[in-house]
């Protein structure tokens, strides 16, 4: 593409599912120069990290190659500051710091594992990035070399339960506990919640609901009950918090740390910043969306048309968005879909088996046909999620 001082520049940071949507669809749907941050040009397959946990290596896929030929510019690099009154934003690099201008930029930095509970960043793993998922393989592959040893996995929500399911299954000579305040599954409907827990009995994990972990000693965990348990091992899934650099700059966020948005996804404080994914508190009629990938490649697409929109004179559209299921692996033979309400309240319909298997691949491995699909077209917004008037409308409860 051909720059010139007309040729408004927009900026991207992260190159995960969201960051990455965002880019290639305002590649495609402008004609601005498109930018894309990311400290790393390995794209983070976060659906897939237990799976390299367990010790199996998916797909490596590169953020080059996703957004080759949409005319998408990748810099590697790490976004240090960001001056929303200035429209700047400073990126260190193998080759130093440079300084980018927007006209608009999409912030895209998601959240990482909440690690305030003392020890558990000096003593846990988690499931960050690709790295650290290797790490936890490579200690789980020495235990078993060893003859054994304990596992536990903090944090009984459905990354928890993946992981323990994983880590479970490929290695049956470790035992493995799942610790957390609630039931796994506790999200789905009974017979939904029923199928996980018997797939978790059968893998060999044992689960210890309504305890909290208070402190990660270097071979222990204390629970709230002043109670130690020895571990080898712990993964540590509970919790997420929001990229600080937003709360830095001076946008206005919420206790979580997340830009507050407006019904386009434009923060509230500097319209030409848009949050996407996990980096945004939006707000919908029945509630406030939670950071998924099925609810942050819809919001990466909308930053993008929205952005789209005011190039050209336009004013954008409401985000609207509905959750459609709850897609939970159980090792690499079993899962369990639980089909929900627009407000991810469970549903009446459920699978599981070898159809629930084929349908979480499906969804697991859609990300990268998106991106390479949205290069050549726009994907219509009613086929990325479930969108609308029934979509957006409060649910009715009693």
């Amino acid at each position: 593409m051909r720059v010139t001082r007309e040729t408004p520049t927009i900026v991207v940071l992260g190159g995960g599912y969201t960051g990455v949507m965002s880019a290639v669809r305002l590649a495609r749907r402008t004609a601005a120069q498109v930018i894309l941050v990311n400290p790393t040009d390995r794209f983070t397959e976060r659906l897939r990290l237990h799976q390299r946990a367990a010790g199996q290596e998916p797909v490596d896929y590169r953020i080059p190659e996703l957004v080759k030929g949409s005319g998408v510019e990748f810099v590697r690099g790490r976004a240090v500051r960001l001056d929303p009154e200035g429209c700047t934003v400073r990126v260190a690099g193998t080759g130093g710091e440079r300084q980018l201008r927007y006209d608009y930029l999409v912030y895209a930095l998601g959240g990482v594992t909440a690690t305030t509970v003392p020890g558990v960043e000096a003593h846990a793993c988690t499931l960050d990035s690709a790295a650290t998922a290797a790490g936890l393989a490579a200690r789980l592959s020495e235990l078993s070399r060893q003859g054994g040893g304990m596992v536990a996995v903090a944090g009984s929500g459905l990354t928890g339960v993946e992981a323990a399911a994983e880590i479970a299954e490929s290695h049956p000579d470790l035992r493995v506990v799942l610790l957390g305040r609630d039931e796994p599954g506790s999200t789905m409907g009974p017979k939904a919640r029923r199928h996980l827990r018997r797939a978790l009995d059968r893998l060999g994990v044992h689960v210890r609901a309504g305890v909290r972990v208070t402190r990660v000693l270097p071979d222990a965990v204390e629970l709230d009950a002043g109670e130690p348990m020895p571990v080898d091992v712990l993964l540590w899934t509970a919790g997420v918090v929001a990229h600080p650099l937003a709360r830095e700059a001076g946008l206005e966020v919420d206790g979580a740390g997340r830009v507050v948005v407006d019904a386009s996804l434009a923060s509230v404080s500097h319209p030409t910043v848009y949050a996407v994914g996990d980096a945004a508190a939006v707000r919908q009629p029945w509630g406030e969306i939670h950071g998924t990938c099925q609810s942050g490649i819809p919001t990466g697409a909308h930053a993008a048309d929205a952005i789209a929109r005011r190039l050209r004179g336009r004013r954008p559209r409401p985000f609207r968005f509905g959750y459609l299921h709850q897609p939970v692996s159980l090792g690499r033979r079993d899962a369990v879909i639980q089909f929900t309400r627009p407000d991810d309240t469970p549903g009446r319909w459920f699978l599981t088996g070898r159809a629930a298997v084929a349908y979480k691949e499906a969804v697991t491995s859609s990300p990268a046909t998106i991106y390479r699909v949205s290069r050549w077209l726009t994907i219509p917004a009613r086929m990325l999620s479930r969108t609308g008037a029934r979509a957006g409308r409060p649910v009715a409860t009693g």
